[in-house]
């Protein structure tokens, strides 16, 4: 007779108590109890609240690959992120990049340019709602070496959810603190702070707000096809937007598109 994994650990869950430890312990708890389960290369945790910078909670990254993975994505290439448009959802669960990723994701020239540098094979990430508006994910990567995550153990990953859970909403339980204080740095307000840097690009691109809407979901991953159905408009007139912020920006390729959207985001 099998073990029932599901059981034991939603009756492990309740077991997450005494007082809330620091990042660093809990992230290194989280990545023992799944290193006991399966095989995995990296692990980053952050913490989104709506269109706010990223929280960096535990990662397990060198000095190069850090800089790779969490500063430069911190910068602005979390906008564009599946997992990202996934947490601002608040839906916990345990999900595949490519279960949340856009229809064109994978060629489009964030993935391209950015994402490909990790070298990941596959990422999964824990989704755990904090609050309604506050949502951490707990991401497990494997490098193509490593390879993709079984179905079985895609599988094992859904029966631990329980406890990956209480032990983010027992000890991390606070972040709408840090959340503030984060922005009290940087002098901006919650009201403010509801508009991502991404806006002021396409202010200082001179884009109307169906542009912009458009242009934000091509840089995603999303195909005309995919834009129209979440828009409610037609592929033609999607595609006809297309051509207008092209020809207004002076540019003829979504390579240029991506590298006019980094170089002025923030402004």
């Amino acid at each position: 007779m099998g073990i029932d994994l599901e059981g034991l650990f939603q009756v492990l869950a309740p077991m997450v108590d005494g007082a809330p430890m620091e990042d660093e312990a809990v992230g290194s708890t989280y990545r023992q109890l799944m290193s006991t389960l399966m095989t995995f290369d990296y692990v980053v945790v952050f913490a989104y609240r709506g269109k706010e910078r990223p929280i960096d909670l535990y990662s397990t990254f060198n000095a190069r690959d850090h800089v790779l993975f969490v500063s430069l994505y911190q910068a602005g290439p979390y906008l564009l992120d599946p997992f990202y448009h996934a947490a601002c959802e608040g839906k916990p669960g345990v999900w595949r990049m490519r279960e949340r990723a856009p229809d064109r994701f994978f060629s489009s020239e964030y993935y391209r340019t950015y994402y490909v540098q990790t070298g990941l094979a596959e990422e999964v990430g824990f989704f755990v709602p904090i609050s309604d508006e506050i949502t951490v994910v707990l991401s497990l990567m494997r490098r193509e070496a490593t390879g993709s995550f079984s179905p079985a153990e895609f599988t094992l990953l859904k029966k631990v959810e329980p406890l990956v859970s209480a032990l983010v909403r027992h000890h991390w339980a606070d972040l709408g603190r840090r959340f503030d204080a984060a922005l009290a740095k940087t002098g901006r307000s919650r009201r403010k702070s509801t508009h991502p840097p991404a806006d002021g690009v396409w202010q200082h691109l001179n884009l109307t707000e169906r542009e912009a809407s458009i242009i934000e979901l091509v840089l995603q991953g999303h195909s005309s096809e995919s834009i129209g159905l979440k828009l409610g408009i037609s592929t033609g007139t999607v595609k006809v937007h297309r051509r207008n912020v092209y020809r207004k920006l002076g540019i003829s390729s979504q390579t240029q598109l991506l590298s006019l959207y980094l170089r002025n985001l923030g402004q």
